[in-house]
């Protein structure tokens, strides 16, 4: 599939989550969770943003230098706002989100099959740690690694190629996290998911693209599992 239908499925999850109340709450209960996490960081950074400044430039005291420092002050709010709006997302994921995620896509498949296919976990907290472990490669890891080479990319010439290549590859992970639900629970092999995941890449370049819009990011992905899950199982039943 193409970079449009991405797009499309993510889209035609948003709606029917508005149009079916489980996964509208499950959903928003998702959003909020991230956003109170957002807010918590985003004091925390911000709350110390004049220590963080000195240490990188003291103000200077006179001259058109100050223009420049309160211009980089600027810059670096919003840089540091970014940042701990990723953290947020990856530390509600880790501790709360991702059992939600799973039981969105539980729903999804439900509404699709008129049944869900059910692992045999053993315990629900041993589910649970599973779940934990298959989001630790799958978006945690591949979303620092892309924070790390945007930081690094700042001090080379060619910064704008490596934030713009380094923004979608976050976004396709991140995008192969919620159509990777439904395999996991599947228990397919980690090697057989990943050879999808390369193997539909326009699809979930398309799919993460709506994750780069500022702060409609966190709402796109808070209904994202639901698009998902629709895509595997259309692309299941074509096979």
């Amino acid at each position: 599939m193409t970079i449009y239908d991405g797009i499309k499925y993510n889209l035609k999850g948003v709606f029917l989550s508005l149009k079916t109340p489980k996964l509208m709450i499950l959903g928003l209960l998702r959003f909020f969770i991230v956003l109170l996490f957002t807010l918590i960081l985003s004091g925390l950074i911000l709350f110390w943003h004049e220590q963080i400044l000195a240490m990188i430039w003291k103000m200077p005291e006179s001259g058109w230098l100050i223009y420049v420092w309160k211009l980089t002050s600027w810059l670096l709010s919003l840089f540091l706002a970014g940042v701990s709006m990723v953290i947020a997302y990856l530390l509600a994921q880790l501790f709360f989100c991702v059992f939600i995620m799973d039981y969105m896509s539980r729903i999804t498949e439900k509404i699709v099959l008129g049944d869900e296919a059910l692992p045999d976990p053993g315990s629900w907290f041993g589910f649970f740690i599973y779940l934990v472990k298959q989001e630790i490669p799958r978006a945690v890891l591949p979303v620092l690694i892309s924070i790390f080479i945007m930081l690094a990319g700042l001090l080379t010439p060619i910064s704008p190629i490596l934030i713009i290549v380094s923004s979608i590859t976050a976004c396709v992970f991140l995008a192969w996290d919620n159509t990777d639900l439904t395999p996991a629970r599947r228990m397919i092999s980690f090697k057989e998911r990943f050879s999808f995941l390369k193997k539909n890449l326009g699809f979930h370049i398309g799919f993460g693209l709506l994750f780069l819009i500022p702060w409609l990011n966190i709402l796109f992905l808070s209904f994202a599992p639901v698009g998902a899950t629709l895509y595997y199982l259309d692309k299941e039943k074509n096979k």
